[in-house]
């Protein structure tokens, strides 16, 4: 099974991610591709180079996330053009790396991929899962978080699709209003749905 895991920011995407690997899933980190696939010198560290100018890089010639983020939260135009540049070969390399594990016996395999739906990449999954939270909680532990205000929050997590947009295409929806335990515990239970539906399959 190949799932897709997503979310929004501040929903707990990261934690439940972290939970299916203690469990010994294995996990696609999309954001980790996104960052080898800007190494200096790799073919989309020339093409954002080439479309930005050199002013968005280190001394140490690597891209200054910090810099190119604020200009492509300003510039939907730039937004559109880092991520014509980027998410095909993101795309490319998680399949690549399903199909190894795949190869290597792994039965259940997870891609955690924060903009999944807006990259439309639901087709290839088995199953979509999304971690939700009600806005006002996202609001609330983004604040906490970053230590930042109410309002540059609210910023943040405007810039994204929204969860309660992305929550209609969930195979199965992550609640995650309560605590790390609880969250826990709702990852375990399905888990064993899987394993069990696996079972059920195997012996049929």
């Amino acid at each position: 099974m190949f799932i897709g895991l997503t979310g929004g920011i501040a929903s707990g995407k990261s934690t439940v991610s972290k939970l299916l690997k203690d469990l010994g899933i294995p996990v696609i980190d999309a954001d980790q591709i996104s960052r080898e696939i800007v190494k200096p010198n790799k073919p989309a560290w020339q093409k954002i180079v080439d479309y930005f100018g050199r002013d968005i890089l280190l001394s140490n010639q690597n891209l200054n996330r910090d810099k190119l983020g604020e200009i492509i939260f300003n510039d939907e135009t730039a937004r559109e053009k880092l991520n014509q540049i980027t998410h095909p070969k993101i795309i490319s390399e998680i399949k690549k790396r399903a199909e190894k594990l795949k190869e290597a016996g792994e039965g259940t395999v997870v891609a955690d991929v924060p903009l999944l739906i807006e990259i439309n990449m639901m087709e290839i999954f088995d199953e979509v899962w999304v971690v939700y939270v009600r806005r006002e909680t996202q609001i609330k532990r983004l604040m906490t978080r970053d230590q930042i205000d109410r309002e540059t929050a609210i910023a943040k997590i405007e810039s994204q699709m929204s969860l309660d947009k992305k929550k209609g295409y969930a195979d199965r929806l992550i609640i995650n209003e309560g605590t790390k335990d609880e969250l826990k515990d709702k990852i375990l239970s399905i888990w064993r749905e899987i394993n069990a539906e696996k079972n059920s399959s195997n012996c049929s």
